[in-house]
């Protein structure tokens, strides 16, 4: 597929999907179906009623996320009126609420009752905010008109804000342009060849732009699996044709070690694809030989828009996120002297190109001067450009001097028949300055867990060997879904 990018306002991947098929389904979920026109037309009327509820262009609007049609709506609404968008995740608690809507100073916030209703009551540490709007209520769909914006008008202002992730410390704002976010929107449907005949089955927890936005820019149909069970989704995917099928690692993870995969079947599905986090190559190679599909993952960051790398469908290879998309940039540098490293040696990750954000709310770019973005991801790039990641430079630690990666070790683990999943983290040690520490989850119980760290000790060399290790029930994770490391030495006694 050729590749073409043509950036412009977000709000209006919206407008061009509905003059070029109208009449098709944009959005989908159970029985609720949205057309092209129809999203189209319900995104002007929330706009107009913004601009009353919010006030003036360049005021910024929370909004909360849900797999459901309305967030599409009030997303684009918010950019249509003239608006920034702040992403907010509804499984946060209210410290990192508190935190986001501070720090975004947002004016208003589109919620669901339960997330409103915890937001009213935050409302006196939050002086900026003045209303907070029911998530598809009829103040967003009254009848209404507003002047449009040209599409091509200030494409380098500010039009949302992501929050990281927050594992490591308190989540960091990032503004991103209507370029940004367009162009990315392009950048994604080619690489997951995305045309006005696909359609994506996104089995996520919540609404992520990237999955809104692509499909969008390709004017493919979206079908929104909101049930957690990944035999519930394969069901939607067959029953409404999907194409595409995109879920997290953990759903995956789960999904292949399901009892009832043997009776799952995918009928239209060309490629299932994974994004995130890391998922399990023995996860990925089992779902794709069962389903007869390649199962692909990217890589990205909230700082990229957020793709910046994707496996190739036709030739994936496992355990690679791939090559970079149309555009961007990717190289591997050492991690104290920062010299640019050749294929195949392990250094800190960093890209550049188009989909990079305007900066960080606050102050800061995060580029270098000759505009490299550091990830912050430890990684090899092999001989065919394809981008391998060890672990998160923050998680790596030394032992007796040697560089540990804990990503590594939880993979030999996960070798292990009983261990569902594995979490490996350092300890500080009076003599080796750290060692390995584990949690693992047990698929049966009668296994000890010392029997793990045996099975792994056997395979590695002695300074990654786990010095202790302790069987849970779960793995703390964020609202984000992603594993927090530093909550992890209070499981180990």
């Amino acid at each position: 597929m050729e590749f073409k990018a043509e950036a412009a306002r977000l709000d209006a991947l919206v407008a061009r999907a509905a003059r070029r098929r109208p009449g098709r389904t944009a959005i989908r979920i159970g029985g609720e179906a949205m057309t092209f026109g129809e999203l189209d037309a319900a995104v002007t009327r929330c706009a107009a009623a913004l601009r009353g509820l919010a006030g003036p262009p360049g005021a910024v609007v929370g909004l909360v996320s849900t797999l459901h049609p309305s967030f599409a709506v009030a997303y684009h609404g918010i950019a249509r009126a003239g608006h920034i968008v702040a992403i907010i995740n509804p499984l946060l608690r209210e410290e990192g609420l508190r935190h986001v809507l501070a720090l975004s100073r947002a004016r208003a916030v589109v919620a669901t009752p339960e997330t409103g209703a915890r937001i009213a009551g935050l409302r006196g540490d939050l002086p900026d905010l003045e209303t907070v709007i029911p998530a598809g209520a009829g103040r967003l769909s009254a009848a209404g008109r507003i002047d449009p914006v040209p599409e091509d008008a200030d494409l380098d202002d500010v039009v949302c804000l992501q929050f990281t992730s927050g594992t490591t410390g308190a989540a960091k704002g990032v503004r991103l342009t209507h370029r940004n976010l367009t162009v990315n929107a392009a950048q994604i449907a080619w690489a997951h060849g995305l045309d006005e005949e696909s359609v994506t089955l996104n089995h996520l927890p919540n609404y992520h732009p990237m999955h809104l936005n692509s499909a969008l820019h390709a004017a493919a149909t979206q079908v929104l699996c909101a049930e957690p069970e990944g035999s519930a989704a394969v069901e939607a995917a067959n029953a409404h044709g999907a194409t595409h099928f995109y879920g997290l690692p953990v759903r995956l993870a789960r999904l292949a070690r399901d009892t009832r995969l043997a009776e799952l079947r995918l009928a239209t599905v060309r490629g299932v694809f994974s994004g995130g986090s890391a998922l399990p190559v023995p996860a990925a190679e089992r779902l794709s030989r069962h389903f007869g599909v390649p199962v692909v993952q990217g890589y990205g960051l909230a700082e990229t828009s957020p793709l910046t790398h994707g496996d190739d469908p036709a030739d994936p290879a496992p355990g690679s996120v791939g090559r970079p998309v149309p555009l961007t940039e990717c190289r591997i540098v050492d991690v104290e002297s920062r010299a640019v490293l050749p294929p195949g040696e392990k250094g800190e990750v960093q890209v550049r190109g188009p989909q990079l954000m305007a900066g960080y709310l606050g102050g800061g770019s995060g580029r270098d001067a000759g505009g490299w973005f550091s990830t912050g991801d430890l990684g090899r790039v092999d001989e065919a450009g394809r981008l391998h990641l060890i672990d998160r430079l923050k998680d790596v630690f030394k032992c007796d001097n040697w560089l540990v990666a804990p990503a590594g070790i939880e993979r030999v683990a996960l070798r292990h028949p009983a261990v569902r999943e594995c979490v490996v983290f350092d300890r500080p040690h009076p003599l080796s300055g750290a060692v390995a520490n584990a949690v693992v989850v047990l698929d049966d119980p009668d296994v000890p867990a010392e029997a793990v760290a045996e099975f792994v000790n056997e395979q590695v060399p002695y300074y990654e060997r786990i010095d202790r290790i302790t069987a849970v029930e779960a793995v703390p994770r964020s609202a984000t879904g992603k594993i927090v490391r530093r909550e992890l030495r209070d499981l180990i006694p």
